[in-house]
């Protein structure tokens, strides 16, 4: 009597942003119609074990080392190891030259071809290396998207043409394409259909994409998409990220007007608050046209919540200039950033600069960014204690401190609300919209309890 041999596992490490992410959920998706992988959290249990790199931060290369030589020792039980990801472009061969018992190195842009090039390094007993940018291909090769929860990422265009100094995405993923409209349509139906009610829409560029449309000549922008994703029915809540000052349109500011499924907050990265670093960051943009798009949407949308991405220390930052951007931070109330002390990046013109300022000074700067956006995200959280906010119900919660079950969810704002059950069926809940009083906040999240009902703007 023949038995059914046991599914192989994959273990995929992910580092840096949700693009990323979106793409080790896809890699998982690719192997397990082609060959039958399931996922593992142990890597120990692994039959195949994947490293979904990042190479925005400094030290990157070095960190991918070191995980390899963790996993190392598995190549003897006949583990595969990869390496992908950006770290994976940038590196390309090299990382084979080092580390010689990696198997597969693949892009971003290639992971569709991982079953192919894992078959082949298997019969040919070597490396197999491809970094290629075959521009949209990938979106053509996966799989239907799979889910188990009622969000979900979409990615809409891939790479970057914007070409900041200090940013090596423009090398490591390729110049910016966007999905067909249609395509990007079609995929966002069909994670409806399984109970998907909230989106978050994917690019380097987001609000960059320009999309083809039914094979014509007309292009959509992001607003248009925009329109088509609301009107998906089940679809109750849109985000975003990481949109570009140069991109947001007073088109897209005014589909704040007009799109209640847009949700009430919006990352969009400034970097600085001084004219001539942005200036020689490349970004586009002043400081001035920054806030001037922040107060067209705020018009729109007065409750509308901000997080940016911050870099301190750049090449020739003065105090003058790190003043500038805390009067930024302050004049606009940021709720969260993405803050980081500048870190010179291989190949990036900002690497040549000549870079004089001490590290203890960076540091004090980067911890006066932080404290005072953690102090207003704390002043945003207190001013929620008492309202009753609509929140998706996301599944159980990770901080549960009540004897009976508690789930978790989020806000329109993006903030994690933990809750009790009660006389509430949890599993019923999950993928549910319902209405929280919020009665505690706390330094990462908030409490809330049971409303009764959701609340007419909901």
């Amino acid at each position: 009597m023949s038995s059914t041999p046991p599914a192989r596992k994959v273990y995929v490490r992910t580092f840096g942003c949700q693009m990323n992410e979106y793409d080790s959920g896809k890699m998982v998706d690719v192997l397990s119609a082609a060959q039958g992988y399931t996922p593992t959290d142990d890597p120990e249990q692994a039959d195949l074990i994947l490293f979904n790199t990042c190479s925005v931060r400094e030290k990157a290369q070095e960190k991918v080392f070191s995980d390899l030589g963790r996993v190392k020792h598995l190549k003897a039980r006949g583990a595969v190891i990869g390496v992908g990801g950006c770290v994976a472009s940038q590196e390309g061969e090299a990382i084979v030259a080092r580390a010689p018992y990696v198997d597969v190195v693949f892009g971003p842009q290639t992971l569709h071809r991982l079953p192919e090039l894992i078959d082949r390094a298997r019969a040919e007993r070597r490396a197999q290396v491809d970094i290629s940018f075959p521009e949209i291909e990938k979106f053509d090769h996966l799989p239907p998207a799979r889910v188990d929860g009622p969000t979900a990422f979409v990615s809409i265009m891939e790479g970057c043409s914007k070409y900041c100094s200090y940013c090596v995405v423009p090398y490591t993923r390729g110049e910016e394409v966007s999905r067909p409209l249609d395509d990007v349509l079609v995929e966002i139906a069909g994670l409806a259909d399984q109970g998907v009610r909230e989106v978050t829409l994917l690019g380097q560029n987001v609000n960059g994409y320009r999309g083809a449309m039914g094979g014509t000549a007309e292009i959509a922008d992001f607003t248009l998409l925009l329109d088509y994703v609301a009107a998906i029915p089940g679809i109750a809540r849109i985000r975003y990220t990481t949109s570009h000052p140069n991109e947001f349109s007073s088109r897209l500011v005014e589909a704040y007007g007009r799109l209640p499924q847009l949700v009430n907050h919006v990352h969009l990265p400034v970097q600085h608050g001084s004219d001539r670093i942005l200036s020689a960051m490349k970004r586009g943009y002043t400081a001035m046209e920054y806030k001037s798009t922040v107060r067209k949407l705020r018009a729109v949308r007065p409750d509308i919540r901000l997080s940016t991405d911050l870099i301190v220390g750049f090449p020739g930052e003065t105090e003058d200039d790190f003043d500038r951007t805390m009067r930024l931070i302050d004049e606009l109330r940021f709720d969260h950033s993405f803050s980081f002390v500048f870190s010179p990046r291989p190949g990036t013109p900002a690497a040549a600069l000549a870079d004089e300022t001490p590290a203890a000074v960076k540091l004090r700067r980067l911890q006066a960014v932080q404290a005072a956006i953690e102090a207003e995200a704390q002043r945003i959280s207190a001013s929620l204690v008492g309202t009753v906010q609509p929140v998706l119900v996301e599944g159980p919660s990770r901080r549960s401190i009540g004897p009976g079950p508690e789930l978790m969810g989020r806000t329109e704002c993006n903030r994690i609300v933990n809750f009790p059950a009660g006389e509430q069926r949890p599993e019923a809940l999950v993928g549910q919209m319902v209405g929280l009083r919020i009665v505690e906040a706390r330094p990462h999240s908030l409490r809330g309890e049971w409303a009764g009902a959701m609340p007419a703007a909901a």
